[in-house]
């Protein structure tokens, strides 16, 4: 039985992506930026890596720049956005960003950050959104394309048009997206982000996608690489094994359909069988892998600790907040409560997750329940 439920803090690295990087780093280790025949050789891979990642992206290859992941990407994009807009333009945001988002754009913007509302079923508001669009002065919006903790879908196509119809950017962290639903209308958004190891890739590689292939985007100097816009040599077998990463989960999308219903399984059975517990974000459409609860009792610790002593790995919501007290704005905009807070844990299935996994998981529910005396 595979006990592991937080796919969407990281996820285990795909047997096709461990034989890709260990082929390109047995044959193609050399130096992309070298004038030799075997660096020539790994440049030559490095731009087909690219070209296969724009093609499962919906966009130019030429927009890609490879990055060491998300959080490097949306702090390089935000850095260079403050650098450019005019001083009085505000930038758009939800309530729902990774902090990889949020904390930069709270150093670069402070008191020009304007929020678009959230709905209590975790969505952004759209007449809200519609309005704070139509005052003339946003120089850019940013809105995450799937909550990393609820799961719930956002509206990015939509938002998306919105923008171009008035001509401001539009960025999108894709990074709970990719891998798990269709990606190729993103190439349609100015500014894409995302991270490898969120869909059976290594971790320490990602990538922006820019607005313009000719755009002039300079974040690490000191070499010529990636166009001039960040210095450094490419770590191709990592990108390469990203790539091949994101292909093989491309051609299994399909394996949603069941996930879907396997977690929804779930989900009703365990409101049903533990009085108390609810689901957030469950009435729209979601992620096919994520649940997120508020359990009936207890502190979300507890949860954590109990049911990795019965071998299931869970968490109490976004990876890089769970340290933090209070962390989530989401949870904090929809109205619960504090105490309610900390009882919330976060459940994020696989790829390659199982009916007795989900099974397994319920029960170990039940059983921690009854140890805690809920």
């Amino acid at each position: 039985m595979n006990g592991y439920f937080d796919h969407n803090a990281t996820t285990p690295l795909l047997p096709e992506a461990r034989d890709a990087w260990v082929e390109a780093s047995a044959k193609f280790w050399h130096n992309a930026s070298s004038l030799y025949r075997e660096g020539a050789s790994v440049k030559r891979k490095l731009d087909e890596a690219r070209e296969r990642l724009a093609t499962l992206l919906g966009c130019e290859a030429e927009r890609i720049v490879f990055t060491s992941g998300a959080t490097e990407a949306n702090n390089a994009l935000i850095s260079s956005l403050a650098a450019r807009l005019p001083a009085k333009a505000s930038v758009l945001s939800s309530q729902m960003e990774h902090p990889s988002v949020r904390e930069p754009l709270r150093i670069a913007f402070g008191g020009r950050i304007k929020m678009v509302r959230t709905l209590p079923e975790c969505v952004i508001d759209q007449n809200d959104l519609a309005a704070q669009l139509a005052d003339g002065n946003v120089g850019v919006m940013t809105m995450t394309a799937a909550s990393n903790e609820t799961g719930t879908l956002q509206p990015w196509q939509k938002v998306q048009a919105l923008c171009a119809e008035r001509g401001i950017p539009f960025h999108t962290d894709a990074t709970q997206w990719i891998g798990k639903l269709p990606a190729t209308e993103l190439g349609q958004c100015s500014y894409i982000t995302g991270s490898g190891h969120k869909f059976g890739g290594p971790k320490g590689v990602g990538f922006l996608v820019l607005r313009d292939e000719s755009e002039a985007l300079s974040f690490l100097r000191g070499g010529p690489q990636e166009e001039g816009r960040r210095a450094g040599t490419e770590n191709y077998p990592a990108i390469e094994a990203m790539v091949v990463a994101l292909e093989t989960v491309t051609k299994a999308l399909d394996v949603g359909v069941e996930q879907e219903l396997l977690k929804g399984v779930f989900a009703t059975q365990i409101v049903q069988q533990l009085p108390g517990t609810a689901v957030l974000g469950g009435a729209l459409p979601c992620l096919w892998n994520t649940v997120m609860l508020v359990m009936p009792a207890h502190d979300q610790r507890k949860w954590v600790a109990r049911m990795s002593q019965h071998g299931f790995q869970i968490s109490t919501g976004a990876a890089c907040s769970s340290r933090s007290e209070g962390a989530s704005t989401l949870l904090h905009s929809i109205g619960l409560s504090a105490e309610q807070m900390q009882r919330v844990v976060r459940i994020s299935g696989g790829w390659r997750t199982k009916l007795a996994d989900w099974d397994g998981l319920l029960t170990a529910f039940l059983q921690v329940a009854a140890e805690l005396g809920t």
